[in-house]
């Protein structure tokens, strides 16, 4: 029997490390158990000291916080000895020993009880002894078991460890030393130690520079005006002193000794700390200056209905907080005359907000004033402007004072501008009103039949007669009836001056006729200018009003149907033609120019101007995908019907009945019928197919209008626009794949393979789509190489638009003329933008170039 001790000596010598680890395991995980609640007080006592709480805390907070870590560090310390208990080796032995099968340490450890002496039991007995040896010695380490969420359930511990770890990134260990200066004998400490000090500089926030810890710096310091010095003085009191000229203090100024000192800089001087470790400084100040804010000549343009757009700069040191424009009438330069002899009602300052950039440094910009004032009652008056810009300390810039007209909308029609002159004079004083009811009276007293285009301008100016003088007899004519009425005379000015069609053509040719007579009387350069510029409103008045009258007529028209033969001309053609006008002007080519404007008014005559995408080609492609975008759509009608019958075999009536799982055969909902067909209920077919047949019968209804598919997109392939390109060719071998795959999925309905047929049908999608996207590319091409005849250089009507609503480069630009943000509010607009592109970006029948192109919109914005 003296096996059983030779192989329990054996496997413990081998277990030797695993035992020792174990029993390691257990004393950390007593340990933890026992002492965490101890950890945690010292772990938090050491992140508020290494944070600097006893400096900036109270004496009394500070000692109170030390007498309550210390007590429970005393009680957790206690509670943990209490808790302890040494482990020993049958411990750890006997947890190695639990993580074996059959638990062989133990059984090594054993003695026969029964059978001894007997020699087949014994044998026996030291077989079951061999195998459990060979058990023992696949013994491992145990790992402790530390975790503490029962102990700790509120994560206390994570706490604790938190806060030291942000001590040690963003405090100083060296902190922790100066505790001892709070209690008894730490003066004595801080003598012997002699004295210290620590100070720093902090610049003003807006100007987003970094602090300065003057220990660490040079003799000769910079810093921004305004900067907050900060100074700690530690030791016996009186060893070191402050002296300075940098902050031009006359009162509260302290004692030169105090512990803790701040103050701003104002001034260049000296900085000098004296004592023992002292320091000295030559301080130089740089002060915050003003905001600088000019007009910029360049790019100040006012539109043809009145919109002002005037550029400015700014420049500031550190950028600027907020900025104005006001606009004052400068009543010394108002030609007094007619309505404007009587003396004025006060009026505030016209003042707007100055834009600033939304990202990006305020520092250096330069950005453009937007507004329409046409209908302010200084329109067209001497006013003056100043903008003014103000930065965070303050100070406040201002432009010079610019002498101008107050920028508004002008009117060329003779009884629009006198009554916009009379809605003037009703504005400038109610005095006027008297004089203002008998003029309008002595218009509208048998007027001629050219003077009103109209009858309803005619009875609106009656209207507001019969109200103006109702309003003089009751001597009721107050700031808000007087608001009324100039609202009125305002709609009724711009009802004459859009006026029809014809208006706008008799007011542009009236434009060229007058820049016509001023060529040949060899005007000056300011009058032709002057002219050139009346000409570009009223053309653009009139390509608007042509635009209008066209979407009004080809509304209920097909596309393509206007007359080839007619020359089509963009409005940025017209642009062209101008600006080629005004460059042989310039250039004093009067003979030429004047050539020049004679081809342009020919040109007027004829003018049509396209709205979309019109013309044979332009409209033979819409049609092309419109009609590819159905047969997607019906062939998805089919694949879902193949697919429920599918169902349906596996699964007799599994959703029969209307819902919205039970889907029609078109994919629109279901009509109470059974997929299979059964069922009095119909749903809807999309080519127009038959009803579904019982059995068998519901296959072949699905194969024949799986062949009448195919058969029209045979049709559409024939028919497919964009021949002669890479894309077309693409897109027509793509079409070919697809018919080639709705014949083998109808081959396969006819069979009632429902499995084969949905897989033929998936191809002939994936083929649709591919088909698509090539002829969305082909067309696109064509568009950036139009051709044919009859059609002007960078044609409008075939340029597509981005989703920012810019169109590519036609004529001579480069882009769009068009602003993308109006209005004031730019930031709903932006993202009513943003959510636009992205719902573009994920429409999957978009061409691939396009969702591209939308992808790096977003990746940018």
């Amino acid at each position: 029997m003296s096996t059983r001790p030779t192989l329990l000596t054996s496997a413990l010598r081998r277990l030797k490390w695993p035992l020792t680890l174990t029993w390691a395991g257990l004393m950390a995980e007593r340990l933890v158990k026992a002492f965490w609640p101890l950890w945690c007080v010292v772990a938090v006592s050491a992140a508020a000291l290494m944070m600097g709480f006893h400096d900036t805390a109270a004496v009394e907070v500070v000692w109170f916080a030390i007498i309550i870590a210390l007590l429970s560090a005393t009680v957790f310390a206690g509670i943990g000895v209490r808790r302890f208990r040494w482990p020993d080796r049958a411990e750890a032995l006997a947890r190695v020993d639990a993580t074996l099968p059959g638990h062989p340490l133990a059984a090594l450890g054993d003695s026969q009880a029964v059978g001894r002496g007997d020699a087949a039991s014994e044998v026996l007995w030291q077989a079951h002894l061999t195998r459990m040896a060979e058990r023992a010695a696949q013994a491992r380490a145990v790992q402790p078991d530390l975790k503490l969420s029962r102990q700790d359930p509120f994560g206390l511990r994570y706490i604790a460890l938190l806060g030291l770890v942000v001590a040690l990134i963003f405090g100083s260990v060296w902190r922790v030393g100066t505790v001892t200066q709070i209690g008894p004998g730490g003066a004595g400490s801080d003598l012997a130690a002699g004295p210290t000090w620590e100070g720093w500089i902090e610049p003003p926030a807006y100007t987003g520079l970094p602090s300065l810890y003057l220990a660490d710096q040079p003799d000769n310091i910079i810093a921004p005006q305004g900067s907050r010095v900060t100074l700690r003085f530690y030791g016996e009191v009186g060893a070191l002193s402050l002296s300075e000229t940098v902050s031009a203090r006359t009162e509260n100024v302290g004692a030169a000794t105090d512990g803790e000192q701040g103050f701003a800089l104002r001034q260049d001087g000296i900085l000098q700390i004296d004592g023992p470790g002292g320091a000295r400084w030559s301080v130089t100040v740089l002060p915050d200056a003003a905001p600088r804010v000019t007009l910029l000549e360049d790019g100040a343009r006012t539109t043809f209905d009145g919109q002002m757009s005037q550029p400015f700069g700014v420049v500031d040191d550190y950028g600027i907080i907020g900025g104005t424009a006001t606009f004052t009438l400068d009543l010394e330069r108002v030609r007094r005359e007619y309505g404007l002899t009587a003396e004025p009602e006060p009026r505030d300052d016209i003042v707007l907000d100055l834009p600033l950039p939304i990202a990006g440094s305020r520092a250096e910009f330069t950005e453009t004033l937007v507004e329409n004032l046409s209908q302010h009652p200084w329109a067209h008056l001497p006013v003056t402007l100043k903008l003014s810009v103000s930065d965070a300390a303050g100070q406040v810039g201002l432009s010079d004072l610019e002498l101008m007209t107050l920028p508004a909308r002008r009117f060329f029609d003779p009884v629009a501008a006198a009554i916009i002159e009379l809605r003037r004079d009703l504005l400038w004083t109610r005095a006027n009103a008297t004089r203002i009811s008998q003029v309008l009276r002595a218009i509208s007293y048998k007027p001629e039949d050219s003077l009103f285009r109209s009858k309803t301008a005619y009875l609106r100016l009656r209207v507001i007669l019969r109200r103006l003088e109702t309003l003089i007899s009751h001597d009721a004519v107050t700031p808000e009836t007087q608001e009324e009425l100039a609202e009125a005379m305002w709609d009724l000015a711009i009802l004459l001056e859009d006026g029809d069609i014809g208006d706008a053509l008799e007011r542009m040719r009236e434009a060229q006729e007058r820049l016509s007579e001023a060529i040949r009387n060899g005007a000056s350069d300011e009058e032709i200018a002057r002219l050139m510029q009346e000409l570009r409103n009223a053309t653009e008045d009139y390509l608007r009003q042509k635009s209008q009258m066209a979407q009004r007529e080809n509304g209920a028209d097909q596309p393509g149907s206007q007359n080839q033969d007619q020359m089509q001309l963009t409005q940025q053609d017209l642009q062209d033609m101008m600006d080629r006008i005004q460059e042989l002007m310039e250039q004093g080519r009067m003979a030429e120019a004047q050539q020049a404007l004679e081809e342009f008014q020919e040109l007027m005559e004829n003018l049509q101007v396209t709205e979309g995408q019109q013309g044979e080609g332009g409209s033979e492609g819409q049609q092309a995908m419109e009609g590819l975008a159905e047969t997607l759509r019906n062939q998805q009608g089919l694949s879902d019907q193949a697919f429920r019958d599918l169902q349906e075999q596996f699964n007799p009536n599994a959703q029969t009945g209307q819902s919205q799982q039970n889907e029609g055969s078109d994919g629109g909902e279901g009509r109470g019928q059974s997929h299979s067909g059964q069922g009095s209920g119909s749903g809807s077919q999309p080519d127009g197919g038959r009803q579904s047949q019982e059995g068998q019968g519901g296959a072949e209804s699905l194969a024949d209008r799986q062949e009448a598919l195919r058969q029209e997109l045979e049709r559409q392939r024939r028919n497919l626009p964009g021949s002669g390109s890479e894309a077309g060719q693409e897109a027509r071998d793509a079409l070919d794949r697809a018919g080639r795959a709705m014949d083998g999925a109808e081959d396969a309905l006819r069979n009632n393979d429902l499995a084969e047929a949905i897989d033929q049908q998936a191809e002939a999608m994936d083929a649709l789509r591919d088909g698509m996207r090539n002829l969305g590319e082909a067309l696109a091409e064509n568009q950036r190489n139009p051709g044919g005849q009859g059609q002007a250089r960078g044609q409008q009507g075939n340029q597509q638009s981005d989703p920012l609503g810019r169109t590519p480069g036609i004529g001579n630009q480069a882009g769009t003329q068009e602003n993308l943000l109006q209005g004031r509010d730019v930031y709903r607009r932006a993202r009513e933008l943003l959510d636009e592109i992205r719902k573009r970006s994920g429409e999957g029948d978009r061409p691939e170039i396009e969702r591209e192109y939308l992808e790096r919109l977003l990746d940018r914005f």
